[in-house]
């Protein structure tokens, strides 16, 4: 009876981890004792630590919705414009982002993330677990010890830390370091450390991960692909060292932080477990959820229409269009039978007929006028079925997401649902981190690695872009290009395949150039019908941006500053 009595109170613990709040530092799930039951014997039971660990990847969520009303973080920057002008995304772009007025909030709520951890990390030794024949190849006994088990339990641990703590790092530039479980009892209003403390404390807890981990999600059995690995942890560790390279941390320019960031994503390279996936468009659409050889790291995967009901143009059964690519993205694609941007005389663009020949990630990523979606074209045009301003929720650029879309969603009569997750890391990524730092760090001593490793990029089956190319190639022959040339190229290049991602409100950031291409309107275009096949194309300003100098970091919360004052506000706020 007594056990009985055991199992039914972890039963009611693991009900109370699942439905756990997000908004409180201290509300982790974690029991506070009663019924003779004390944490010890929790742990003892040989579910209790994997159940536990399971509810800290929980706190890691997709990015399809961060408004609660469909918008992708892409309307905050200048990759997007949100149909929903009432949005709260609005608030990154109108200069009323504040203290008091605050958007993607997630303070508190990756503390929870830190403080599971953490919590996990103190108790996992000596803990009951269940050996579980996790990892291939399978049924070797080294992997099966109780010390091989935990110590991949760690390693998971860890790099969930670890990512946590760099999505605080990434919006506020520095965080309170916690590493161990914090009680009522404890001083809780702390300053926070400094960015360079914050970086050495992410580094130390990826290189943990990595000692503990299997090297990549095949090492993992296909019904624990998704959980950390090596790879990931080195993903992450190259993305931190490219941010501390960047001129917003790295003002002065020193080289070896760019080397340093180089050498990170080169060490992901060389495990040669990661490669450009052969179907651009089928990165996120999921087969029962399988890793595909690019992704590094995900969320599960979601069986869901929800993003197609929130994107998708409004004449597919009502359906929401609320990201609106802007006109700046559109134009950031080049000419795919010479691989030069539009802005180049010898690139072919015309602009009576615009999206003809661009590179094919446009058509992978962008809905426009006339292409083919789920078997009919669509038709932004003034007075089309998914026209400019035709409703409240058409597109106001005219332009429709394409990215992350299904042609097999349904959700009028029959629904039918896709599986997807939200991929936080890809190779693609690791190889435009690698080239950004290596052209920093070396300039023209590297310009064959750099160039190779961009043309893994733009050769993917399916885009297949000319080798890159920069605006001082001549007709009488190639001329090699200069640092800052390359520079900008590499930007551009960053900015069309990981567009959506949520790489570009962060990389103008870093890049410390919010206040020239963040700070002025964004535009769309106005096609107008003059008969069945013939259209005129006029670029309009759709709304104008805000960006100032305080814009450069989020703010902290009123909220969390009247707790812990000594949190400091960043400055300008």
């Amino acid at each position: 009876m007594k056990k009985n009595i055991f199992y039914l109170i972890l039963a009611i613990v693991a009900l109370q981890f699942a439905g756990c709040k997000k908004d409180g530092f201290l509300q982790d799930g974690s029991f506070s004792g009663g019924n003779d039951i004390t944490q010890a014997q929790l742990w003892a039971n040989p579910d209790y630590a994997r159940n536990f660990l399971n509810n800290v990847y929980s706190e890691l969520s997709d990015r399809y919705n961060v408004d609660n009303a469909g918008a992708l973080f892409a309307s905050g920057s200048d990759e997007a414009v949100n149909s929903n002008l009432n949005s709260n995304v609005n608030i990154l772009n109108n200069g009323t982002w504040g203290p008091a007025r605050t958007f993607d909030d997630v303070y508190a709520s990756l503390y929870v993330g830190i403080r599971k951890a953490n919590m996990f990390l103190e108790n996992i030794d000596g803990s009951a677990v269940i050996p579980l024949d996790e990892v291939l190849p399978a049924n070797v006994a080294a992997n099966q010890t109780y010390a091989a088990q935990v110590n991949r339990l760690k390693g998971q641990a860890y790099f969930l830390r670890a990512f946590f703590q760099f999505e605080l790092l990434k919006r506020y530039g520095s965080f309170v370091i916690v590493t161990r479980t914090l009680t009522v009892d404890d001083n809780l209003d702390l300053p926070r450390n400094t960015f360079d403390q914050c970086v050495a404390q992410i580094s130390a807890d990826c290189e943990d991960a990595i000692s503990r981990l299997p090297l990549s999600p095949t090492e993992w059995n296909v019904s624990n692909r998704g959980r950390a690995t090596q790879t990931a942890a080195m993903a992450l560790k190259a993305r931190l060292l490219l941010y501390a390279a960047s001129p917003q941390y790295n003002p002065s320019g020193d080289v070896t932080k760019w080397q340093a960031a180089a050498d990170a994503a080169k060490r992901l390279m060389d495990t040669n477990k990661h490669n450009i996936y052969s179907s651009y468009p089928n990165i996120w659409l999921w087969n029962a959820g399988a890793y595909n050889v690019e992704t590094i790291f995900a969320t599960s995967t979601l069986n869901t229409n929800t993003i197609e009901v929130n994107n998708a143009p409004i004449s597919y059964d009502a359906a929401n269009g609320r990201t609106n690519p802007t006109q700046e993205l559109v134009d950031a694609f080049e000419m795919r039978t010479t691989g030069r941007p539009i802005t180049d005389p010898s690139s072919g663009y015309n602009a009576s007929n615009p999206y003809d020949g661009r590179d094919p990630r446009l058509n992978f990523a962008i809905i426009y006028n006339g292409q083919t979606f789920k078997g009919r074209p669509v038709e932004t045009f003034v007075g089309g079925r998914d026209g400019l301003n035709l409703n409240v929720n058409a597109t106001k650029t005219g332009y429709y997401l394409r990215k992350y879309l299904s042609e097999g969603a349904s959700w009028a009569g029959t629904t039918t649902n896709i599986r997807r997750p939200w991929i936080f890391f890809r190779y693609a990524e690791v190889l435009l981190n690698y080239a950004e730092a290596l052209n920093e760090a070396q300039g023209a001593t590297a310009q064959t690695e750099i160039l190779r490793v961009l043309n893994l990029i733009r050769n993917r089956t399916g885009v297949q872009m000319p080798p890159l190319q920069t605006t001082n190639a001549s007709a009488a022959g190639y001329v090699a290009p200069t640092q800052v040339e390359l520079r900008k190229r590499i930007r551009n290049e960053r900015r069309v395949e990981l567009c959506f991602e949520e790489h570009r409100f962060y990389d103008v950031r870093r890049w410390k150039e919010g206040e020239q291409t963040f700070n002025k309107p964004v535009t769309g275009m106005r096609i107008t019908q003059v008969s069945a096949n013939n259209f005129t194309y006029t670029p309009f300003t759709v709304e104008n941006r805000v960006f100032t100098a305080q814009n450069y970091l989020y703010p902290i919360s009123q909220n969390e500053l009247n707790r812990a004052p000594a949190l400091g506000q960043n400055p300008g706020y």
